[in-house]
């Protein structure tokens, strides 16, 4: 009779598993690369773009859908508005990310190839036949005749 387990008996295995741990370190890696990559659009990239397109801040390009309420100076309602240059960058970001991962993996697929194109080594040739066995292999082929 199969042994019963509870959930949390149920839920150790599971965690115990090694495929499990592995996932959690790339899961916990993927995360400290996607800030990598945020830092690398926000800091380097986008202000790239924003001096070619005239100095204009990448991540303010908006369409204002509803103006602000101010009364007094103090500002009662926010700003409905699509930012779109926020989104592009995110867009950038996905983009850069995508990209390390497709190389990651051709790398990966690449190393795979090469250790199954290697060939295998040559089996070594059969050993020539003494003397004794060539003499032996004669006297049988003559009694076959016979």
């Amino acid at each position: 009779m199969a042994e019963k387990k509870g959930f949390f008996g149920e839920f150790k295995e599971f965690i115990a598993r090694g495929n499990v741990m592995d996932m959690a370190v790339g899961v916990i890696i993927g995360g400290a690369f996607g800030k990598i990559s945020t830092s690398l659009v926000n800091d380097v990239i986008m202000p790239a773009v924003s001096m070619l397109t005239g100095g204009v801040d990448f991540s303010g390009w908006k369409v204002v859908l509803k103006e602000a309420v101010v009364e007094n100076g103090e500002e009662i309602a926010a700003a409905v508005s699509i930012n779109y240059g926020s989104f592009l960058a995110t867009i950038l970001d996905f983009l850069i990310i995508a990209f390390a991962v497709f190389c990651l993996i051709k790398g990966i697929n690449s190393m795979h190839r090469k250790k199954e194109e290697e060939p295998a080594p040559e089996p070594a040739p059969e050993p020539e036949p003494s003397n004794e066995e060539k003499l032996l292999t004669e006297i049988r082929d003559l009694l076959k005749k016979d």
